[in-house]
């Protein structure tokens, strides 16, 4: 090892339970008043602690947006990526919908965080979505296609369907409020 070269020093648990609680405020700060209607004074209340030690642990909003966007993708591609090539057609797209249904119940305020992300037009996270979920959009539409050339699902555009189920489930989550009174 050279002098240049240090261990990475692995973060305390008081600094691993600073950073979560961070998130977890900055993150229902975001869902409620989004990107721009959010300022660190209300992500520090929410939280409990400081504004200073905010800046301890992050470079600002924008680095605490995109840690949370970034968590984001990697738990929210997991339902796309297990479709099985191996799978029954109609039952690994029933299983991806109920993995998507569940996501819109458990992780509403993840929702939120990305619909305001993509509605303004995804200044932070185009770097991911070209580079992460483009790819696999991509292969799993490849997939699809597929099932319907071999006639195990009827003619369809798989893009479409894949918005379809993406509009259908975060609907729950999106829409909160107009779902909790129908």
């Amino acid at each position: 090892m050279t002098q240049d070269a240090t261990p990475e020093k692995k973060p305390s648990r008081i600094q691993t339970r600073n950073r979560k609680l961070i998130l977890d405020a900055a993150l229902e700060v975001f869902s409620r008043h989004g990107y721009r209607g959010t300022t660190l004074d209300q992500i520090a209340t929410e939280a409990g602690i400081s504004k200073p030690n905010i800046l301890y642990y992050f470079d600002g909003k924008e680095d605490i947006h995109v840690t949370l966007l970034n968590q984001l993708m990697e738990s929210w591609l997991d339902p796309m990526i297990k479709l099985d090539a191996n799978g029954d057609p109609r039952q690994e797209i029933l299983s991806y919908v109920q993995r998507k249904l569940d996501m819109a119940r458990d992780l509403p305020q993840e929702s939120r965080l990305f619909a305001g992300e993509i509605l303004q037009g995804a200044p932070r996270m185009s770097p991911d979505l070209e580079n992460h979920l483009k790819p696999l959009f991509d292969e799993k539409c490849a997939l699809i296609q597929g099932w319907v050339d071999q006639g195990a699902l009827p003619p369809l555009n798989p893009q479409h369907l894949i918005f379809s189920i993406w509009a259908t489930t975060q609907h729950y989550a999106d829409f909160d409020a107009q779902v909790q009174v129908l």
